[in-house]
Formats: structure tokens, C-alpha cells, sequence
């Protein structure tokens, strides 16, 4: 009986992770706006919603909107120009440009479907273009649909997880390596999001090169040994700053 149950446990767990993988398969899809080619298991209209559900929890946890709402205006009027001046405008998303009260945490971080936030504290430290270089990049995720991928992408690890722990008791191993994975695709999707930030900037008629100083604010802004909220998301300002030369080089001779 032993030997018979621990056969019906490996074939339970050998198809959990073969739908896994099938399931994987058939959300494939290529992005319209970015030509690539991702794991997605959501509509536009429900990432859309997921952002909306989840905006006033994140407005919360900073402190809420700043209150000079001439400021608000200031940062809407700048992603709202990126926006008519970019393909974001032929994408179906519900853009919305919030800045958060919080003045202590170095932060900007967008939402599945077009809700987008920074932080007094940084915002405190830009000037427009470099604004523009922030918001650009996060419109940049919004396309890029780098929040329904990594769902896509942890439901599909949840389910390999559950099926190795079913059939060899390895799912913590499993998951593991599926962690390392979302943190690679991570790293990746903040270089797409530059280059596009980049491309925006450039259409919107600012200076690129602006976005190196924002990568050298956000260094700066580190010190020796404090690590900011937006630096723990995102790689590490010095390695970015060399793509985001070889985008403005890319997209300069184009315009």
C-alpha cells in the first residue's frame, strides 16, 4: 500500500506541474506595445481594476495625497503630456498621477493599469524634466505590463510549488527557484521601463540625459549605508545609468 500511494502521489504531483506548464503555455502573449513576447493571465480591464481596488490602500500607507493641490495638478499636467506625446495613448489603461504626502521615503512605484504615485520626497528633488524622466519610466511598467506578468508568473510558481510538494515533498526547493526567477524578471523589467522613460522624455520634448541625474539623486540620496524605499525595488541607480545612455544614443538619432 505504501509503494502504491507514494506512485499515486508522484503521477498526482507529475500532472500538477505538467498543467502548470500547459497553462503557461497558452498565456502567451506578445505585447502590442513593446513587442514582447510575456506570460499573461489577465485582460487590460482587469488589471485596470486591480489598480483602481488597490490605489487608496497605497495612498493610505503614505500618508495620503499631498494637500497643495496646485503641486497635484503640476504632476498630472507632466504625466498627462508623456502620455499624448507616447503610445501610451493608443494603450486602453486609465492613467491617474498621484503625489503622495509622504516626505521621507525616496519613492515612485506604478499600479496594474495605470495608477502611478511619487513620493513628496522625491518629487521634492526633481526638477520637471527629471519629473517627467520619473513618470515616464513608471508609465513604462503600466505598458510593459510588468504587474500582470508577475502575477502570471507566481501563480504559475504557486502551482509547480504544489505539485513538487505533492510528488517529492520539494516544493519549498521549487519555489526557490522560482523566487530568484520573479527577482531577474524584476531587474529586467526596470531596464525596459528606463529605456522607455527615455523614448517618452525625448518625444515630450525634455532632455534625456536627465534621467542619469535622477539615477544620481536616487544614489545620493542613499548615503553610505541608508538604502531608499525605491532603490530596494529597483536595481542599483550605477548599474542603470549605462543603459540609459545607450537609450538616449538609441532613440536620439531617430526623433
Amino acid at each position: 500500500m505504501r509503494r502504491g500511494s507514494w506512485k499515486i502521489r508522484i503521477f498526482i504531483g507529475l500532472a500538477i506541474v505538467a498543467f502548470a506548464f500547459i497553462q503557461r503555455c497558452n498565456n502567451k502573449e506578445e505585447n502590442p506595445y513593446t513587442g514582447r513576447v510575456q506570460t499573461i493571465d489577465m485582460t487590460a480591464e482587469q488589471e485596470i481594476a486591480i489598480g483602481l481596488q488597490s490605489a487608496p490602500e497605497m495612498a493610505q500607507q503614505h500618508g495620503g495625497l499631498y494637500p497643495d493641490e496646485r503641486l497635484q495638478s503640476f504632476v498630472d499636467a507632466i504625466g498627462t503630456k508623456l502620455i499624448n506625446n507616447s503610445i501610451a495613448r493608443e494603450t486602453p489603461y486609465k492613467y491617474d498621477f498621484h503625489l503622495l504626502a509622504d516626505d521621507r521615503t525616496i519613492n515612485a512605484f506604478a499600479l496594474p493599469g495605470g495608477q502611478i504615485f511619487i513620493t513628496y520626497a522625491l518629487f521634492s528633488k526633481l526638477n520637471e524634466a527629471q519629473l517627467a524622466g520619473v513618470l515616464g519610466h513608471e508609465i513604462g511598467h503600466v505598458i510593459g505590463r510588468h504587474s500582470a506578468e508577475r502575477i502570471a508568473e507566481s501563480s504559475f510558481w504557486r502551482t509547480v510549488s504544489m505539485g513538487a510538494s505533492v510528488g517529492a515533498d520539494a516544493g519549498g526547493i521549487v519555489g526557490s527557484i522560482g523566487q530568484n526567477t520573479l527577482l531577474k524578471n524584476g531587474r529586467g523589467d526596470e531596464l525596459e521601463s528606463d529605456e522607455l522613460g527615455v523614448l517618452f522624455m525625448i518625444r515630450s520634448g525634455y532632455e534625456p540625459r536627465e534621467m542619469i541625474k535622477v539615477m544620481e539623486i536616487l544614489r545620493d540620496a542613499a548615503g553610505p549605508n541608508r538604502t531608499p524605499e525605491f532603490q530596494s525595488t529597483h536595481p542599483d541607480p550605477e548599474n542603470r545609468i549605462q543603459k540609459i545612455k545607450e537609450a538616449i544614443q538609441k532613440y536620439e538619432g531617430r526623433e
